[in-house]
């Protein structure tokens, strides 16, 4: 009989949407199949899964869909049938896909160490498929050891993945340990690739390292000799790195010895097995000083709620207040009679109504009631005596209901419901519609008299603006102030400019009223004495009108005459910068040197040209020839002879 083929497990996003139902009877559907291939024996089973390769494939699908998504309720009903399954494809075929490290990876992530372990341990001893597993794990250690030593260049995310998804493995396998530590390359690699700052990385690098360490002591027979010499390799790692530039606590060897329990498990071990040997010990023991301090980590600050007292009072509150009240009369009592106890004194205080005066003078005259009176005088007051709570409130009437409001509008029209809808209207009501109101002209403007006032309008008339009247703005204009109208007074700037030269001007004595200056001054203004003292000492008391006078009349350059400088030619034809002299007047001319004392002198005017006339002109040329000529007449020949006679004497020059 020919079993019907697995149906390959499908993909999260697939079977999501198949109703609960539907996925259900599948799932039911595969346990009832893998329990009928689980009962045929091994031949049978062997023609089954010869014949078509369903078992495989639902087997591998399972393993790796469970691994990426988390299971569903039913589904978990298909872990234990596929379990044996799986265990009877491993031991009786051994098919190449449920050999490879990824697959068995996702199966020790699936199932627990105690169910798995066995079953992968058991095809390390099958020469065939120890071979194939230790292909798979020799190509990704080729794949991983030129990347871990790229180190920063190399695929860190990668890397990463590839060590997470190969922990399960290295868990529950120690031959995969064994074969990963073989050779130094991988370690190495390892180590290469910790310097990365990568936390996630460095997380996968210790657990990796941990795990194959540890591993060496899992396997059957433990490798003793090998755990020798990786403790040797990490210790010559780690003083490496402490003699190196970067810091001694920031290797894979101290996180290692730090993080994890290597050492202690270790050591535990090899004394469990007895190969606790002096060397071994030693190498462990060798690790110990790589360890790192204690790492303290900062407190949380703990936020402390502050009882500010504005809570809601409670009765405990009321009670506690209350004792506190009650405490204080019963030492006032104790202060008089300090024999009596502090319980007997609160049962007089309840007896009297808390009334102390009271409680006194019955107690002096001994007055007491009967049970009060054969009570023990020493009782003390018990601490958890309640305190009888008595209210204030007097049992008093129910106060009168407040009466209902009255109107003249109750029972109406609104109120039975019975009013017109056409009476009723929100807002102002219209009388009219707006075909009523456009038809309606009696409201209309009257058109004539509108025509009439436009008529009556001139739109050239100017009407005189008043904004700025008297009246208008409400005071009254200052006629006075001539600053403000702009208007020059001639008698200031004169008395100003003479009170500037000279203030003795302006004094009030009679040689100054009789002097030259104050005549001229009463001349120049028209003004009496009187009137000119008067401004002098006005302007002396008022220190802004000096100012103002002063910055309206101080000098800034005013010239009323500018002198022609330019040279120009006259009309004789010689001219000089004056342009009123003529040439002829000049030096040499018919007056000659009179200065001098010389008469006519040397008089060479009359010839027509000047030295400064214009260019290309035949006088001009003419009078500068002769200049040039004549000059050395001119020199002072006498006083440089004069100093000849002195040198030649042996005087010295002056």
């Amino acid at each position: 009989m020919r079993l019907p083929p697995l149906a390959a497990f499908p993909k999260a996003s697939w079977h999501q949407q198949l109703p609960p139902q539907e996925w259900d009877s599948l799932v039911q559907a595969w346990v009832a199949l893998c329990r009928a291939y689980l009962d045929l024996s091994d031949d049978d089973f062997k023609r089954q899964t010869e014949s078509h390769a369903s078992l495989v494939t639902f087997s591998s699908t399972f393993v790796h869909e469970v691994v990426a998504a988390p299971l569903m309720s039913k589904s978990t009903l298909l872990l234990r049938p596929v379990f044996h399954l799986i265990s009877r494809l491993l031991r009786l075929l051994a098919p190449p896909v449920l050999l490879e490290y990824s697959f068995l990876t996702d199966f020790a992530r699936i199932y627990p160490k105690k169910r798995a372990s066995p079953l992968i341990a058991g095809l390390f001893s099958t020469h065939s498929s120890s071979t194939h597993i230790e292909a798979s794990l020799t190509t990704l250690k080729k794949l991983l050891i030129p990347v871990l030593d790229s180190g920063i260049k190399g695929d860190l995310k990668l890397v990463e993945a590839k060590l997470v998804s190969l922990s399960p493995l290295l868990h529950v396998s120690p031959h995969s340990c064994i074969q990963l530590l073989a050779g130094s390359d991988f370690f190495e690699g390892l180590v290469t690739c910790f310097k990365v700052m990568n936390p996630p990385l460095r997380k996968a690098i210790v657990t990796t390292t941990y795990l194959c360490v540890v591993g060496l002591t899992e396997a059957e027979p433990p490798k003793w000799s090998m755990l020798s010499d990786q403790l040797f390799t990490l210790k010559t790692v780690a003083e490496e790195h402490r003699m190196g530039p970067l810091n001694a606590n920031d290797s894979l060897v101290a996180e290692l010895v730090t993080a994890t329990p290597l050492l202690k498990v270790l050591l535990r071990r090899a004394e469990e097995r007895g190969a606790a040997t002096e060397s071994l010990k030693k190498r462990i023991t060798a690790l110990e000083p790589f360890k790192k301090g204690p790492m303290a980590r900062p407190k949380r600050p703990i936020r402390r709620k502050v009882d500010k007292g504005k809570g809601r009072q409670t009765n405990e509150d009321v009670r506690a207040e209350m004792h506190v009240h009650h405490m204080s009369q019963i030492t006032h009592v104790q202060d008089l009679f300090p024999d009596l106890g502090a319980g007997f004194v609160s049962k007089c205080l309840d007896e009297y109504k808390d009334d102390v005066e009271l409680v006194v003078a019955n107690l002096l005259s001994e007055s007491l009631p009967p049970h009060l009176a054969t009570a023990d005088r020493s009782e003390p007051l018990s601490p958890h005596q309640d305190i009888p709570h008595q209210s204030n409130l007097a049992p008093r009437s129910t106060p009168p209901q407040v009466p209902t409001r009255r109107n003249v509008f109750d029972d109406d029209e609104f109120d039975r419901l019975s009013a017109d809808e056409s009476k009723i209207s929100f807002g102002k009501k219209p009388q009219k519609n707006a075909d009523e109101l456009l038809k309606d002209k009696s409201t209309a403007s009257n058109k004539a008299a509108i025509l009439s006032a436009l008529a009556s309008f001139d739109s050239d008339d100017d009407e005189r603006d008043d904004t700025y009247d008297a009246a208008d703005v409400g005071g009254t204009v200052d006629t006075m102030n001539q600053e403000a109208d702009g208007v020059d007074d001639g008698n200031e700037e004169i008395l100003f400019r003479a009170y500037q030269s000279d203030e003795r001007v302006f004094s009030r004595d009679v040689g100054t009223r009789r002097g030259n200056a104050r005549t001229k001054l009463r001349e120049e203004t028209g003004m009496t004495d009187e009137a000119i003292e008067g401004w002098a000492v006005m302007l002396a008391r008022t220190p802004q009108q000096k100012k103002r006078l002063d910055a309206k009349y101080a000098f800034a350059g005013q010239q009323v005459r500018l002198e022609r400088t330019a040279w120009r030619a006259s009309p004789a034809g010689s001219a000089t910068e004056d342009g009123d002299i003529d040439a002829g007047a000049g030096r040499g001319g018919g007056g000659g040197r009179g200065g001098r004392g010389r008469g006519g002198g040397r008089g060479r005017g009359n010839r027509g040209g000047n030295v400064a006339g214009p260019t290309g002109e035949k006088e001009t040329e003419a009078a500068r020839r002769n200049k040039e000529a004549h000059k050395g007449s001119r020199a002072n020949h006498n006083r440089r002879d004069a100093r000849a006679k002195k040198m030649a004497r042996g005087g010295f020059a002056g």
